[in-house]
């Protein structure tokens, strides 16, 4: 996909005095949303296809990020705007010393060109032990999410330092919650309040549980 920045014009935006508020008044202007999403329709059509699951939770917030500008929103010379879309840096867990690399893959409107990318990647920088791999670091329009599968937690925040402007959202996964014959997924959310407010995160939610409830659409 292009990554096309859209500058917004705070003149006519619905929400300027609120970014205004949060981004020149309020110190820290982050904050965290933790809840458990129902992943059981979406492991069960997995699992028949033997597709990997992080990869595809990787596509689908990838996916529902570009159904909302709020989370495509960024800061730069020219003003306040937002991308096209964002691709994921996530990180890459090390069986061996028990340590982490971040990796990132661009994100692909079809599922399968995405998900082809993201093995392609882990085949090519997957062992690598540094920090950021060779890959390099990630375009400005990236996102950072990451898998804690060993938690089962009900509630999770990350506190980011000297990021000042910093607009786009956070995620942290957690481990299967086996309830009956459902399966939850927790999931955490940081973003900018000047972002977004907590109504943004409702229809993040909402859009995401539906793509996950309905993989026919784009499991194609």
């Amino acid at each position: 996909m292009e990554n096309n920045f859209t500058l917004i014009d705070m003149d006519t935006w619905a929400r300027a005095q609120t970014y205004q508020y949060y981004a020149e008044y309020v110190t820290p202007t982050s904050y965290s949303v933790s809840l458990d999403l129902d992943v059981t329709i979406l492991k069960q059509q997995l699992k028949k296809k033997e597709i990997k699951f992080f990869p595809t939770c990787l596509y689908l917030i990838s996916k529902t990020i570009t159904a909302f500008i709020e989370f495509r929103m960024a800061v730069k010379d020219t003003g306040i705007g937002y991308f096209d879309c964002l691709h994921p840096q996530y990180s890459v867990f090390h069986e061996d010393n028990k340590t982490f690399s971040f990796l990132w893959t661009e994100y692909k409107e079809n599922f399968k060109e995405f998900n082809k990318g993201y093995l392609d990647d882990i085949e090519k920088y997957g062992h690598e032990h540094n920090f950021i791999t060779s890959k390099g670091n990630p375009p400005d329009n990236s996102y950072i999410i990451s898998c804690s599968p060993w938690l089962n937690f009900n509630s999770c925040s990350i506190h980011m330092q000297n990021i000042e402007g910093y607009l786009a959202p956070m995620f942290i996964l957690g481990g299967f919650k086996y309830e009956g014959e459902n399966i939850k997924m927790p999931i955490s959310i940081t973003i900018n309040h000047a972002a977004a407010d907590g109504y943004h995160i409702k229809l993040f939610i909402d859009e995401l549980q539906k793509l996950m409830n309905h993989p026919e659409e784009w499991l194609i």
